[in-house]
């Protein structure tokens, strides 16, 4: 087992892509933490897969320094963190307020950075101890191209590229590798959402229509599962991914590989 004996947080660990890295990574050995929105007390030990629920809004600095304050106590390290918790808005920057773009930052970028802050003491304790350290951030293939109605989404992931490689640059050397994943179309209730959605998936297409339209735009003609991703992330967080850091690992089945004008 790739992941035995570290121990690894993922944010929005109850979600789509989350729940299914988290049931990896019991596979894999590893003892995990799921911290998402929920009301469960802190360390409520899930009976379905034995992962440990913390409470936390990634967006809210107490909430983030308690969740890590719980795994210091308990662990005293953190071997791999995984910032999958992030939100979608559905509209042009003419359309979207002022509230609405605060609240797509402070989800997919503040939280991504008030996560990375207070783990760095857990992730650096990991290395002193001569074990491997592992942040995975979640990026999207939208931080380089842009799907039309997505304006605010596009923007916070394109600053969450460019936190992970500052990181990379500055905890490197501290033997903390920081990666992020950036995931085409995949099948979460997000991309159903966007599917029967009134912003650019909707555009009065029955859902059946958009979800084929979405797979044949793919080379290998169909959209990703959670399980795709969480393949990748147990890669880069297992110590077979050494050599990987500072990168931008997009999964999108060669959406962003071909030119879409020729298709049409």
């Amino acid at each position: 087992m790739k992941l035995s004996g570290k121990t690894a947080l993922v944010t929005g660990g109850r979600g789509g892509i989350g729940r299914a890295i988290v049931a990896r990574f019991l596979s894999e050995g590893a003892t995990v933490y799921v911290a998402d929105l929920a009301a469960q007390e802190p360390a409520t030990v899930d009976e379905a897969d034995g992962s440990l629920f913390l409470p936390m809004d990634v967006a809210c600095q107490e909430d983030v320094a308690a969740a890590m304050s719980h795994v210091r106590e308990n662990v005293g390290r953190l071997n791999i963190l995984v910032n999958a918790a992030g939100i979608e808005l559905e509209k042009s920057i003419e359309d979207t307020t002022l509230e609405e773009w605060n609240r797509s930052f402070a989800v997919n970028v503040t939280g991504t950075f008030l996560t990375c802050k207070y783990a760095l003491p857990l992730l650096r304790n990991a290395t002193q101890e001569g074990l491997t350290s592992s942040v995975i951030n979640f990026g999207s293939y939208d931080g380089f191209l842009a799907d039309p109605g997505l304006a605010a989404y596009c923007a916070t992931k394109g600053a969450v590229h460019a936190l992970t490689r500052a990181m990379a640059c500055d905890h490197g050397p501290e033997g903390i590798r920081v990666n992020a994943v950036c995931p085409g179309y995949i099948d979460t209730p997000m991309l159903q959402g966007f599917f029967s959605g009134a912003g650019s998936g909707g555009k009065g297409r029955s859902i059946e229509e958009l979800q084929e339209a979405v797979r044949a735009v793919h080379p290998i003609r169909r959209y990703g599962t959670p399980e795709d991703i969480a393949n990748l992330v147990n890669w880069l967080a297992s110590d077979e991914a050494g050599y990987a850091s500072g990168q931008l690992w997009v999964l999108d089945g060669g959406l962003s590989a071909q030119v879409q004008q020729m298709r049409v």
